[in-house]
C-alpha cells in the first residue's frame, strides 16, 4: 500500500458525523491536490475492508457525485441520518456542512 493510500485512509476516518469532504479536499490533505480520482479509486477499494465513511466524500460543487440511482439514493440517505441536509437533486451546502480541517495538522 503506498504512503498516499495510508494517508487517504487515516484522512477519510477523521471526517466528522454530520459534515462532508471532497475527493480533492482528502487529495489535498494528504498531500496531492490534483488526484482526487486516485481518492475516489481508494473508497472504492478500501471501504468495506478499513470501514471508511464513503458516503461523506462528494464532489468538489457540493454533490454526490455517484452515477448509480441506487447508490446515489444510499448515500443521499446516510448523510441525511447523520444531519446533513441534502437536496432532492444531491447539493450539499459546503459551507454549511463541509469540514473545516487545517491541511497542517497530518
Amino acid at each position: 500500500m503506498s504512503e498516499f493510500t495510508i494517508k487517504v485512509i487515516a484522512i477519510l476516518k477523521e471526517i466528522p458525523v454530520g459534515t462532508v469532504a471532497t475527493y480533492g479536499q482528502i487529495a489535498a490533505l494528504a498531500g496531492h491536490p490534483r488526484a482526487p480520482r486516485q481518492v475516489a479509486g481508494i473508497l472504492k477499494r478500501y471501504s468495506k475492508d478499513y470501514d471508511l465513511p464513503w458516503h461523506r466524500v462528494i464532489g468538489i460543487k457540493g454533490s454526490i457525485s455517484i452515477k448509480d440511482p441506487l447508490g446515489r439514493e444510499e448515500q443521499a440517505a446516510r448523510l441525511r441520518e447523520e444531519g446533513v441536509d441534502v437536496s432532492l437533486t444531491g447539493e450539499i451546502n459546503l459551507d454549511e456542512f463541509g469540514w473545516k480541517r487545517d491541511c497542517f495538522t497530518l
